[in-house]
C-alpha cells in the first residue's frame, strides 16, 4: 500500500524558496567585462616592456591612455549593472593611502618641483587601474582564465628570454639590432640597462617555476614550462645583473623553503634542484667568464654612496619628503661624489620612496607589503593542485624577487617593471581575498 507522504511548508522555507528566486548580489566585475579588461591589460604590458620599459614620453603616454581606456570599459560596466561592486582587497587601503601623500605635496606646495610630482602622480593612477583591473577581473573563482593567464605569462616571458639571449650574443649594443643608444649602456633585450631586464624576468621566471612543480601539468607541458624557467633564468645571469642574480637567489630560497615545509614535496625540492644545476652547467658554458667579471665590479661603493646621500635628503625632510618624483632635481645639493652623469635614481627604490614621501609616505609602502605578503600566503596553500593558488604563489614570489632586487636598484622608477609589479601583487591577492568572503 502506496502512503503518500506531505513535506510540511513552514514560514521560514518558503522565505528561503522565494529569495532564492529574487536576483542574487554579485561581487566583482561582471563577467563580460573581466576577459576583455584582463587580456587587454597583459597585452598592454607586454607592449610596455617591448617599447624600450615605456621609458620614453611617447611609449609612457601609450601606456597610460591605454590602462584609462580599461578602465573605462570596466566603469562602463559597473555602470551598466548600476552598482560599483569592489572585491574587498587589503592592497586598496596603503596605496589609496599613499596617492593621498602624493596629492597633499601637490596641494599644499610641498613638492620641490612640482611639476615632476604632478607627472609622477599621473603614472601612479595608471599602476593603481592595473591593480584595480588584476583584482577585479582576474578573478580567482575564473579558473579558465587564470589558468590561460599563467600559461600566456610563462610564454611570454620564454619568447622575450630567447630574444634577449639572441640579441645579446649578435649584436650586444643595439636595441632590436638596429637601434643604437646615445650614450654607452649594457644593453639587453628592448631594456637599455641589463638590471632592468633581470627586473622584469626575475618576475616572470617565478611563473613556470610554480607550474613545473606543482602537478596542474603533466607529461610534455610540465617539460615546456621547466625548459622556460631554465631559459628565463639562465638569461638572468647572462645579463649578468648582479641584483637580478641576488633577486633570483632569494625566489629561489623561499621556494625551496616553502617546499621543505611540506613532507610531501621533498621531491620536488630535488627536482628543483636539478633544475638549478643544469641552469648553472647552461652558464657555465655560455658565460665565458662574463658573470666573474661583473661581480668583482667597482660600482658598489657609488651605489652605497648614493643610498647613504639618498638617506641624508631624507633627513632635511623627514616627514612628507620632497615630493613624488623630485629626486634628480633635488639629489645634486647632498651628493658626495663627483660625476659628469645625471643621477636621476638613488639606485635603492626604498630610500627614494622614503625622501620623496617622507616616513609618511614610506610608512604606506610598508604597510602594502605587509599586506601582500600576508594575503599572497593565504591564498597560496594549494599552489601544487589549484591554478587560482599557483598564479597567486607565482605572483607572489615574483614580487619578492622584486623588492630584494629594489635594494640595489631602481626597477620600480622603470614604468613597465612597475607596472607589471602591481599586475602580480594583484594577482598574488586575489586567492586569499576569495577565502575572506566565503
Amino acid at each position: 500500500m502506496e502512503v503518500n507522504r506531505r513535506r510540511r511548508i513552514t514560514p521560514l522555507m518558503a522565505h528561503d524558496a522565494a529569495a532564492s528566486c529574487l536576483p542574487q548580489p554579485r561581487t566583482g566585475t561582471p563577467r563580460s567585462a573581466s576577459p576583455i579588461c584582463a587580456w587587454g591589460l597583459l597585452a598592454l604590458l607586454m607592449g610596455a616592456v617591448l617599447a624600450f620599459g615605456a621609458v620614453q614620453k611617447w611609449s609612457q603616454l601609450s601606456f597610460e591612455l591605454g590602462v584609462t581606456g580599461l578602465f573605462l570599459i570596466w566603469a562602463m560596466q559597473q555602470a551598466r549593472s548600476r552598482q560599483l561592486a569592489l572585491t574587498p582587497a587589503g592592497l586598496y587601503a596603503p596605496a589609496a593611502g599613499f596617492f593621498l601623500v602624493v596629492l597633499a605635496q601637490i596641494a599644499f606646495r610641498i613638492s620641490a618641483y612640482r611639476y615632476a610630482s604632478e607627472s609622477s602622480a599621473l603614472l601612479y593612477v595608471a599602476y593603481g587601474i592595473v591593480l584595480l583591473i588584476a583584482i577585479e577581473c582576474v578573478r580567482d573563482r575564473d579558473k579558465d582564465l587564470r589558468r590561460r593567464m599563467s600559461i600566456a605569462l610563462a610564454g611570454f616571458g620564454a619568447c622575450y628570454a630567447t630574444f634577449a639571449i639572441a640579441q645579446n650574443l649578435t649584436e650586444p649594443r643595439k636595441l632590436y639590432w638596429t637601434i643604437e643608444p646615445s650614450q654607452f649602456a649594457h644593453t639587453y633585450g628592448s631594456y637599455v640597462n641589463r638590471n632592468h631586464y633581470a627586473g622584469l624576468i626575475e618576475m616572470l621566471v617565478a611563473i613556470p617555476l610554480v607550474l613545473t612543480a606543482g602537478q596542474l601539468l603533466k607529461g610534455g607541458k610540465r617539460a615546456l614550462a621547466g625548459f622556460a624557467f631554465i631559459l628565463m633564468a639562465g638569461s638572468i645571469f647572462l645579463s649578468a645583473s648582479r641584483g637580478g642574480m641576488v633577486a633570483f637567489s632569494v625566489e629561489a630560497l623561499l621556494f625551496v623553503v616553502l617546499l621543505l615545509r611540506n613532507p610531501f614535496h621533498k621531491r620536488t625540492a630535488l627536482l628543483f634542484l636539478g633544475m638549478l644545476v643544469l641552469v648553472i652547467a647552461f652558464l657555465g658554458y655560455t658565460s665565458r667568464g662574463q658573470i666573474s667579471q661583473r661581480m668583482h665590479d667597482s660600482t658598489v661603493s657609488d651605489r652605497l654612496a648614493m643610498t647613504a646621500d639618498t638617506l641624508r635628503l631624507w633627513k632635511e625632510r623627514p616627514l612628507l619628503g620632497w615630493g613624488l618624483g623630485t629626486f634628480a632635481t633635488v639629489y645634486p645639493h647632498v651628493r658626495s661624489f663627483p660625476t659628469d652623469r645625471l643621477v636621476d635614481a638613488a639606485h635603492n627604490d626604498y630610500a627614494q620612496a622614503l625622501a620623496e614621501t617622507g616616513i609618511v609616505g614610506f610608512a604606506f609602502v610598508l604597510w602594502f607589503i605587509f599586506v601582500l605578503c600576508r594575503m599572497g600566503m593565504q591564498g597560496s596553500r594549494h599552489w601544487d593542485t589549484d591554478w587560482g593558488s599557483a598564479l597567486s604563489l607565482g605572483a607572489l614570489l615574483g614580487c619578492a624577487g622584486m623588492l630584494a632586487h629594489s635594494f640595489v636598484d631602481f626597477n620600480l622608477q622603470i614604468p613597465a617593471n612597475a607596472a607589471f609589479f602591481y599586475f602580480f601583487a594583484g594577482l598574488a591577492t586575489t586567492s586569499a581575498t576569495r577565502l575572506q568572503t566565503r
